[in-house]
């Protein structure tokens, strides 16, 4: 029952993330002013309640990353993917292509999610719903 739970929720937050992207890349003016001003605060609250539980403790090691046997010390991968995604990112201007767009972002990758049981279905391994069609990743 928890795996069915937690694919749900998976889908669910790839479906809003997906949303979000096809928002950011189709809507008018007067609409993404107002996605922004409803969904800023709630990504940027989200990512506070996530880095929060990923603070060093005073060993410097990550307590939620941290298992008994492995301590991982700070910054974990979701602090440097915070860093990338929130600051990093910020800071390199991306090419506009000829048509005037910005290229398709690769999803960046956690340390640890390439690695999957032999035999996934495409649901499993991307975290999306098997109807949901995945999207063409640019090289």
């Amino acid at each position: 029952m928890d795996q069915v739970l937690g694919q749900v929720l998976r889908n669910a937050v790839w479906e809003r993330l997906d949303m979000l992207s096809d928002l950011a890349e189709r809507a008018d003016a007067q609409s993404l002013v107002s996605v922004a001003r409803s969904e800023l605060p709630r990504l940027a609250e989200g990512w506070r309640a996530m880095l929060q539980a990923h603070e060093p403790d005073e060993r410097g090691d990550c307590p939620t990353c941290s298992t008994r046997w492995h301590r991982c010390k700070a910054p974990c991968s979701v602090w440097q993917v915070a860093h990338e995604h929130l600051v990093a990112g910020g800071l390199a201007p991306q090419a506009l292509s000829a048509a005037g767009h910005r290229p398709a972002r690769r999803r960046a990758a956690v340390p640890g999610q390439n690695r999957r049981p032999a035999a996934e279905t495409p649901a499993e391994s991307t975290g999306r719903h098997a109807l949901v069609k995945a999207r063409p990743v640019s090289a």
